[in-house]
């Protein structure tokens, strides 16, 4: 049984991991640990398990096995270092952190230490993904031309119920996240563009302040690579009814989706011009990450793959803020190391 420690529920998705470790058969949740200790203490009590006050009081119990990470993302560099170096496992929510400097000290650590880290990509494991992955391989869209992913909530918007909008103010701090809609949902669209085209040379963005918060909550980035290909990555959290949205164009044809309906449709010149068809029979569905990193653990391998889009995405994170703020075209080989 691999033991694990909750660091942190700052994150809104916390909980939802705290419950993959409950249900998975060969984890459980054993200690927890949180910046703001009255959270932490709760959610310990809730848990039957014991709540540390201090990190690295927890981080030295030797019966810890692994953490799961949901601090505030600027604390993620100090917080991660701090359990490699103490021969932790760790699983992540995204981003690994801000900048690329503090990821290579993250990956330092966990590399010296020999753990396990693997950081949470939901949406490279559905079937549309890899739908989309396999239609790709197979080149029935030819030399691919763009890439447009969007993803977008109505987080911000003021209702009656909740007059802020549903999520917590602090995803609002811009030094607690590092940003707004686009390091937060953006993330999405942003690693998956990266894994049907590659990292580009250059990002391009522009953020958008439809509520007034100090940081954006309608984005959009655009990336630029050498041989004309282009990327676009939208993220708001300002629309009532924006559906994830996934499209591929190429000199031979067209994939999208949609989770409107849950289709992938392609339409090929390489197929007689048969028109827009549904794929079908594509690859299963991937483990979850928790499920991949509990693997990676038990069989000493590594979340290789993982590991480099979840830097690229810091790449690609870091460009696009500071293109936001120069409004000027960043490249990715300007990026501190």
């Amino acid at each position: 049984m691999i033991k694990v420690a909750m660091l942190s529920f700052w994150h809104v998705h916390a909980r939802d991991y705290a419950k993959q470790v409950t249900e998975h058969k060969d984890t459980e949740i054993v200690a927890v640990w949180d910046e703001i200790p009255e959270r932490g203490q709760a959610e310990a009590s809730q848990r039957g398990v014991a709540f540390y006050t201090d990190l690295a009081e927890l981080l030295a119990n030797k019966d810890i096995d692994g953490v799961v990470v949901d601090t505030p993302t600027n604390m993620h560099r100090d917080v991660m270092v701090a359990a490699a170096k103490a021969g932790k496992h760790i699983f992540t929510e995204k981003v690994i952190a801000p900048t690329l400097h503090e990821v290579n000290e993250i990956l330092d650590a966990v590399n010296e230490a020999g753990v396990t880290l693997t950081v949470s990509l939901p949406r490279l494991n559905p079937t549309y993904t890899l739908a989309v992955q396999e239609i790709i391989e197979k080149e029935l869209l030819g030399q691919i031309t763009l890439v447009r992913t969007r993803l977008s909530h109505n987080g911000g918007i003021s209702t009656d119920a909740n007059p802020k909008g549903w999520l917590p103010e602090h995803f609002y701090n811009a030094e607690q996240c590092g940003g707004g809609a686009l390091i937060d949902l953006g993330c999405h669209p942003m690693y998956l563009t990266r894994l049907f085209l590659g990292l580009p040379e250059s990002v391009s963005a522009s953020y958008g302040y439809v509520t007034g918060r100090e940081v954006e909550d309608n984005a959009v980035a655009t990336l630029q690579y050498a041989n004309g290909a282009l990327g676009i990555v939208e993220a708001g959290f300002v629309n009532a009814h924006s559906p994830f949205v996934i499209e591929v164009h190429g000199t031979e044809g067209s994939v999208l989706y949609s989770d409107h309906d849950g289709r992938v449709l392609v339409r090929t010149r390489k197929n007689a011009d048969a028109g827009w068809t549904a794929y079908e029979n594509g690859p299963k569905e991937k483990p979850s990450a928790f499920d991949q990193w509990v693997a990676h653990i038990q069989n000493g391998t590594k979340a290789t793959e993982n590991i480099q889009l979840a830097v690229d995405l810091t790449k690609l994170m870091e460009a696009s803020n500071r293109s936001a703020g120069s409004k000027q075209q960043v490249r990715i080989d300007s990026l501190a190391q």
